[in-house]
């Protein structure tokens, strides 16, 4: 489970993408959390965690805004460790010893953490079958395994891994159309499969490469909002190159390039192949 990388997160067959609305541009003078959203995709993780906090501070802590912060923290604290994650052999305390601005991250991305947890599952003791609790409780526990079996090589996170599966999967039988429950859950199936050891892949339930790539492929085929469609097309972009399906995970580049265009990240891997990014 090391490798839990992206889940929470993120990122067609390339049938080509479905029409979305295009994201409207920001209001310089009330911001709002699609702002902190299309700074993330942007490749933007402090400035989106910046962002959602201030909204935060004018009374938008919600649990969209704290799955928000958290996400854009987990980038930030990828950043500061130099995109290292712990299944690379690296000695992770090492890293974190030296990291200056890792420990007030990981104390902000606990809090925030904790807080929209604790929103989720209040709101559940009310109403278990409430959608939104359901969903954001399963994306902020798959955000914590991200930290922890990712990015830390903790061994622990394993009541929110059960937890997040349990919640998501809850979501979709109600609505097989949640394009982001639908993503998430794909990658719990695409990454137990293909990360973990078979005696582990078994204790978590199984996996299913191909189920997982296909949920997430047709996540961006569905009709739905235009972050949870660029959520989808990340998922898918980076599931691709872990598939080693490089001619294909090239083509959703193109398509996120456009829509983002300030995303460095995915700008470098087009450089790469000499593809211009717009």
């Amino acid at each position: 489970m090391r490798r839990f990388l992206r889940a929470a997160v993120c990122c067609a067959a390339v049938a080509g993408p479905i029409a979305v609305a295009p994201i409207a541009a920001a209001q310089a003078d009330r911001p709002t959390l699609a702002d902190a959203q299309r700074l993330f995709y942007n490749a933007h993780y402090e400035e989106a965690a910046a962002l959602a906090l201030s909204l935060r501070a004018q009374g938008g802590q919600d649990l969209a805004n704290d799955e928000v912060r958290t996400t854009a923290l987990l980038f930030v604290l990828r950043g500061l460790l130099n995109g290292q994650d712990a299944h690379n052999g690296t000695d992770k305390d090492a890293v974190l010893k030296a990291c200056a601005k890792c420990p007030a991250v990981l104390a902000t991305f606990t809090e925030d953490l904790h807080h929209g947890q604790g929103i989720a599952r209040a709101m559940l003791k009310s109403n278990p079958a409430d959608e939104t609790a359901l969903f954001y409780l399963g994306k902020l526990d798959l955000n914590y395994v991200w930290l922890q079996l990712g990015l830390l090589g903790k061994k622990t996170g394993w009541d929110e891994y059960w937890e997040a599966r349990k919640s998501l999967d809850a979501v979709l039988k109600a609505n097989p159309k949640h394009v982001r429950a639908r993503v998430s859950r794909g990658w719990i199936d695409f990454i137990v499969n293909t990360r973990m050891p078979w005696g582990t892949r078994w204790l978590l339930g199984g996996g299913n490469k191909k189920k997982g790539l296909a949920a997430v492929r047709e996540g961006t085929e569905m009709a739905t909002d235009p972050f949870s469609h660029a959520e989808a097309e990340f998922a898918l972009w980076d599931m691709l190159l872990r598939d080693k399906n490089v001619p294909e995970a090239t083509e959703v580049a193109k398509r996120i390039a456009q829509a983002f265009p300030e995303n460095t990240e995915v700008a470098v891997f087009l450089k790469a192949r000499a593809i211009p990014a717009k």
